[in-house]
């Protein structure tokens, strides 16, 4: 059950969190959005599964690289 780390490309705030821990999110799905020079930046889920884990908080201010984490089930299915 390896993680996967989803990380934002850009230095911000965390504006929104569209999606709870453990809720069920698909390939593509945006988990977070950080202002950055006035512009919502969306950072998506790189596969299906549940979030498992949230790094940052609603109004942290985060950098490059920063997110959240997931894992994998048995079955090769993402559990976040």
């Amino acid at each position: 059950m390896p993680d996967i780390k989803i990380v934002t490309e850009v230095a911000g705030r965390v504006c929104a969190l569209p999606v709870e821990v453990g809720g069920s999110v698909c390939d593509g799905d945006d988990i977070a959005f950080v202002e950055a020079m006035k512009m919502e930046i969306p950072v998506a889920s790189p596969a299906a599964g549940k979030l498992k884990s949230l790094l940052v908080r609603l109004d942290d201010m985060v950098g490059e690289r920063t997110g959240a984490r997931h894992r994998r089930d048995v079955n090769d299915q993402p559990v976040y």
